[in-house]
């Protein structure tokens, strides 16, 4: 970014985190301090996968030999005789590997590509990893979850929620910090992608997990489980757990083929160098609108990640370097939060898919075989929640396992895998249900929102003129503002009371701003919170105008929009040319956070055009607020029109005087 070429006191430059966000190919992946291990993302010879299995063999023995864990306690790697197989090293199988690890089995992780982090490598982003799943992961192994809280970017400390897409109002606001701070959880954070790979990959280490290996096919023997890969070796274990994805060849396995299920959207996403001025009081934002919608997060390092949907049938293709172009031509006349992010980010990083998801099923594994995260509940990304899901699957599957290691040794019979397996099952499949169908409803609401009675509807789109909030923006907030902090507890802090091994209290770090409580209740406290340098940039094919204005936010210094430049006036003048801008026009003023303008009794008239599209004439002397995204018309042809831009950067100037605006003088 190029924060250095413009220097205001108060501008701000930077992202509210500075976390290290992997997004690019050619970073090298380095492994944290706290975490000592290889690189695991490179491809492992033949001969070394040998040492640990014989193919279409049973894998020899492990050799009981004491290995240090990361909390520096001595775990005897073999002490339990199962031994495990994870089909899929996404972020669930290696979750699962490392609470089965922690327990005291021996694992094998088969994965088809670790670089490609499910076939969308660096483009796919950052991940939400909420409060419950952070929880989880404190259970399962603090060490590793006190990394990934440091590279990860807090959200859940600033007001989330949605608005309305168009103007940018909010509609509701979520508290995800309250529901965390009083359970005792660590609060949302935002992580790349790669980064969590990485983390848990070094954690689990790299004798586990072999790369190169796809899983494509088992057979359940009864007392043992074989698996095939694609490459025609076969493995032996006690149990299969398959976490391979949406797509799972393990579930095709089981039940047969299950085409997974079009969401009716495509999705774009994309990571933008850009600091919008609301960044230290807002996390994410959803945006809604009729067949489409825009989410937007910030992910710390001077970053947001946005994702856009569109409601049409899968399989489209966009021209080449046309993505940026169509989403432009979607999201015309919405508001600058989305149009100001798609603008900023570079084409080469929009990534398109199709959003699937996977019906919800009641019957998650057969015999010595099971199923763990999108392999059996794949959801769309509405509610943030399938890799905390997946998380929390992997502590639930691991704790059932070690109960049914202890039972057998209380008892002196064999292990019970299979009842294992299905306790897990039965345990987890309500929750996630629930979940599951949370997210399809999220994706309803989010797209059939609107705002005024017309939209959506052809021929009576004439309507929309009239501004009539539509009923169902109306009747549907009651139940929003008493439903939506429920069902947020229940989410982020549901199954916090079943987690074993971990404190209940909230990190002195994870703080929020004083504020916050304000800024939930108070519209005006949140946007006289925003921490930018406000101009009014020219607006309209007929602007007299051809650079910025940029208004000082310092009280007491007024500015004088007129025809003629005032020479003894203790005010700052700015001078436009139009037929229709009086002598002394109207003045601008600073005042606790907000701005006014005052019509000088102009022949004329000011007017403002508010971000719900009504257009309103200043009343003479009489001081009128107006608003980021407002446009100010001195006059009434229209000539002199500006809107009102509160930005990080400077805004580009036009032709030979790109290093200036339009200052007052």
């Amino acid at each position: 970014m190029a924060a250095t070429l413009f220097h205001y006191p108060s501008l701000l430059l930077s992202s509210r985190t500075h976390f290290p966000i992997h997004h690019c190919k050619h970073i090298p992946l380095e492994c944290s301090p706290f975490l000592h291990c290889n690189n695991i993302f490179k491809t492992r010879g033949i001969n070394q996968m040998k040492q640990r299995v014989q193919v279409k063999a049973a894998v020899e023995e492990t050799a009981s030999v004491s290995r240090s864990t990361q909390s520096g306690n001595e775990v005897d790697v073999g002490k339990k005789g199962l031994r495990i197989l994870v089909a899929g090293g996404g972020i669930g199988g290696l979750v699962f590997a490392l609470a089965a690890k922690r327990k005291g089995f021996d694992v094998v992780v088969f994965e088809k590509d670790m670089s490609a982090i499910r076939g969308e490598g660096q483009y796919r982003g950052p991940i939400q990893v909420q409060s419950n799943a952070l929880a989880a992961l404190e259970a399962i192994d603090l060490v590793v979850a006190e990394e990934v809280m440091r590279a990860g970017c807090i959200t859940g400390d600033r007001i989330n929620g949605l608005v309305d897409g168009i103007s940018g109002s909010w509609y509701i606001k979520f508290d995800t910090f309250t529901p965390a701070v009083e359970r005792g959880l660590p609060v949302t954070r935002v992580i790349s992608r790669m980064t969590l790979q990485q983390i848990l990959a070094c954690a689990v280490g790299e004798d586990v997990i072999l790369n190169e290996s796809h899983v494509v096919d088992f057979e359940d023997h009864g007392d043992k489980v074989t698996v095939m890969l694609e490459n025609g070796q076969q493995y032996e274990g006690d149990l299969l757990v398959g976490a391979d994805g949406i797509w799972s060849k393990v579930r095709k396995s089981l039940f047969g083929p299950k085409e997974a299920v079009y969401s009716g959207y495509t999705c774009y996403t994309g990571i933008a160098d850009f600091v919008p001025p609301d960044i230290e009081s807002v996390g994410y934002r959803v945006f809604l609108g009729h067949k489409q919608y825009f989410v937007s997060s910030d992910v710390g390092a001077g970053k947001m990640q946005w994702y856009a949907f569109h409601k049409e049938p899968p399989g489209g293709v966009d021209s080449p370097n046309g993505k940026k172009e169509r989403l432009l031509k979607i999201f015309e006349g919405w508001c600058d939060n989305v149009i100001d992010l798609i603008l900023a980010t570079d084409e080469d990083a929009i990534l398109r898919r199709d959003i699937y998801d996977q019906r919800p099923t009641f019957t998650w594994g057969r015999g010595r075989v099971t199923l763990l995260g999108d392999s059996v509940h794949a959801m769309q990304p509405n509610m943030g929640q399938g890799g905390c899901m997946a998380i929390e699957d992997s502590y639930q599957l691991a704790v059932e396992l070690d109960k049914a290691w202890s039972q057998s040794v209380e008892s002196g019979t064999p292990v019970d895998i299979a009842s294992s397996l299905r306790s897990y099952e039965k345990a987890r499949i309500v929750r996630v249900a629930i979940i599951h169908g949370m997210a399809r409803m999220a994706a309803m609401m989010a797209s059939t929102y609107k705002a005024y009675l017309g939209v959506g509807l052809g021929p009576l789109s004439f309507l929309t003129k009239f501004r009539i909030p539509h009923p169902g923006r109306v009747g549907g907030r009651p139940f929003i503002d008493i439903g939506m902090p429920l069902m947020l507890s229940w989410v982020l802090g549901g199954n916090s009371s079943k987690l074993e091994g971990r404190s209940m209290s909230c990190r002195l770090s994870d703080k929020a701003n004083d504020q916050l409580q304000r800024w939930f209740e108070d519209d005006d406290a949140l946007e006289r919170a925003i921490n930018g340098e406000w101009f009014l940039l020219p607006f309209g094919n007929e602007a007299v105008a051809s650079e910025p204005i940029h208004l000082s936010r310092d009280d007491g210094k007024d500015f004088i929009i007129g025809s003629e430049k005032q020479e003894n006036s203790p005010e700052t003048s700015i001078t436009l040319c139009s037929s229709q801008i009086s002598k002394m026009h109207a003045r601008i003023s600073y005042k606790d956070g907000a701005f006014f303008i005052t019509d000088l009794r102009s022949e004329y008239g000011t007017f403002i055009i508010d971000n719900e599209g009504r257009r309103y004439r200043v009343p003479p002397n009489s001081s009128t607020r107006f608003r980021p995204s407002d446009i100010i018309e001195f006059g009434s042809d229209k000539k002199a029109a500006f809107r009102v831009k509160v930005m990080t950067s400077q805004p580009k100037a036009k032709e030979k005087e790109k290093n200036q605006i339009l200052q007052a003088v």
